[in-house]
């Protein structure tokens, strides 16, 4: 059974450090994302999340309000817990919880994530670019509009 728990860095040192551990396991090892691009100005002004599993923290994720909106960012999961529901259970929580603000949500999906966020409303905008030397596009939540759907929306 899955169990989240969302909270502020600097509330709950940690969990953030308990987030911190997925996020360098996923993105600085695996992926080879430089740890000085992970670790960014807005981690004490976004709220995380920490998804559990039978106790054991194994997927994070946080969101954040920018000049264009809520921006989720950060999703991670540990691989030995990957292509198990999880992902979307953090997701639709996360969602849970930002829908009722009303702003415009988005973020920037690696290429090998585009299906799994179509699959739970948000759609491709714009042009591929490059952040931390990966592909990326960026992806709009609108759950109303086809899911093939490209266009700059914002």
């Amino acid at each position: 059974m899955a169990h989240i728990i969302s909270f502020r860095s600097a509330e709950q040192p940690g969990l953030a450090s308990q987030a911190h551990q997925i996020r360098e396991l996923v993105f600085v090892e695996e992926q080879g994302v430089d740890p000085e691009l992970e670790y960014d100005e807005f981690e004490d002004q976004a709220m995380h999340y920490l998804l559990f599993a039978e106790g054991v923290p194994v997927s994070t994720a946080r969101w954040r309000i920018s000049g264009k909106g809520i921006k989720l960012e950060r999703f991670a999961t540990l691989r030995d817990y990957r292509n198990r529901g999880l992902g979307s259970i953090l997701l639709k929580k996360l969602m849970e919880d930002i829908i009722p603000l009303g702003e415009k949500i988005y973020l920037h999906s690696q290429l090998k994530a585009i299906p799994f966020y179509n699959r739970h409303g948000f759609i491709k905008s714009g042009k591929q670019f490059t952040e931390a030397d990966i592909e990326h596009y960026k992806m709009i939540y609108r759950p109303a509009l086809q899911k093939n759907t490209e266009q700059d929306l914002f």
